[in-house]
């Protein structure tokens, strides 16, 4: 019996939920499967994050045309590579991951007649990315792309509301929610094996609490906002605090400006790392993650922190309440409130004891809901779904 393939289509191989995502459902859904993974490459700013697939024994099909940021040059020969590698592949399902891949792979797919199309978001840019115009803009384009769509797959329960009832993208019958899904057990383990390794190489005393924030450094991650923070509790609290900006990006020298009048007040505060890449061993000597953006899908630092022990503070975006327990492994804040939030990290800072209750229930919280394994079990009952509900129309 000759095995069912998909064309998995992602933007392009940077650090976040997407790689993984597309990685993992490339590696290990059932042998029934035969897929084929293609994307883009990373933007200016983000590290590169094709060492992920070649870990799981992924190989790639790279397209450099396949940018983030639209052009009517390379998004035309994007197109045309997709076109023809489809028709080589001859796939049974496309399945599209985030706004440009969704794009062109959904428009490429329709071309060549594939039975099924898929395309997951993994965020959306309806809402603190561009003006009301251009917003509309790319509402208008996605609701047309749904049409075309077997199913459009939402990462979380309120993404699903978000794309259904408040962005009006396409009815609720055609979304199913699939969380994201990652191999978290590495996260548990180094912070048993690495945290005393980590906190020496980062010159992190015993006494001092270690806070990080990791993500992109661009507008819509708010770094602004972290730093506001950071200095309200840096004036409050009664302990030694040593902090972590975690990534690089286009925001990169206002941050630093404003890094560096923090750390005239109080010295080596805070230290501007870059990307790193084994986030895990990282996450290991930190005592609290923070994330402050605007607009999120699911957020993958989120997860890893809590696999890790980590617990977290985050403002109350996107999909943030399906992956932390408010109260129980972290705490959510709405956006605005920058003093609850700035409470919240100074009661943490000063309390070890519900850190390590919540470092405990962080594991637990998270293992099963967002390992792979779930993952491919949800996303396999999809395609079998959606392939025999094709069978059963073109019988009619």
């Amino acid at each position: 019996m000759s095995k069912i393939k998909v064309l998995r289509i992602i933007n392009r191989f940077n650090i976040g939920g997407p790689t993984y995502n597309a990685t993992f459902l490339t590696a290990f859904l059932d042998e029934k499967y035969e897929t084929m993974l293609v994307g883009g490459l990373p933007d200016i700013g983000e590290s590169d994050s094709l060492y992920i697939p070649e870990k799981y024994g992924v190989e790639p099909v790279l397209i450099k045309e396949m940018v983030r940021l639209p052009s009517l040059k390379s998004d035309r020969e994007a197109y045309k590579k997709l076109k023809q590698i489809i028709k080589e592949f001859k796939p049974d399902i496309v399945h599209t991951h985030a706004s440009k891949a969704g794009a062109l792979g959904r428009r490429a797919a329709k071309a060549c007649k594939v039975p099924v199309v898929v395309h997951t978001f993994h965020g959306h840019v309806f809402h603190s990315y561009f003006g009301k115009a251009k917003t509309k803009v790319f509402k208008a384009i996605e609701r047309r792309l749904a049409k075309g769509s077997d199913a459009i797959v939402a990462i979380s329960d309120i993404q699903k509301n978000e794309l259904t009832e408040i962005h009006n993208i396409c009815p609720k019958e055609k979304v199913h929610v699939v969380p994201l899904g990652f191999d978290l057990k590495p996260f548990r383990d180094k912070k048993e094996t690495e945290r005393v390794n980590t906190r020496s190489s980062y010159g992190i005393a015993e006494d001092e609490v270690a806070l990080a924030i990791v993500g992109r450094l661009a507008p819509i991650k708010n770094h602004g906002y972290f730093l506001d923070i950071i200095e309200t509790v840096l004036d409050k609290t009664t302990k030694k605090l040593k902090c972590f900006i975690v990534g690089d990006g286009p925001e990169r020298e206002k941050i630093a400006l404003r890094v560096e009048q923090i750390n005239n007040r109080f010295p080596d505060a805070i230290i501007m790392t870059s990307w790193i890449t084994d986030i895990g061993t990282f996450n290991a000597g930190m005592d609290l993650i923070c994330l402050t953006s605007m607009n999120e899908g699911t957020p993958v630092s989120l997860i890893e922190a809590q696999a890790g022990g980590v617990p977290v503070v985050t403002t109350e975006v996107g999909g943030v309440k399906d992956v932390v327990l408010d109260g129980e492994t972290g705490f959510v804040v709405p956006v605005e409130d920058k003093k609850s939030f700035s409470d919240c990290v100074l009661e943490l800072v000063e309390n070890e004891k519900k850190r390590e209750k919540m470092s405990q229930n962080g594991w637990n919280f998270v293992k099963e809901k967002f390992h792979y394994q779930t993952l491919v079990q949800n996303m396999d009952q999809l395609y079998s779904g959606l392939l025999e509900n094709k069978r059963n129309d073109d019988q009619l």
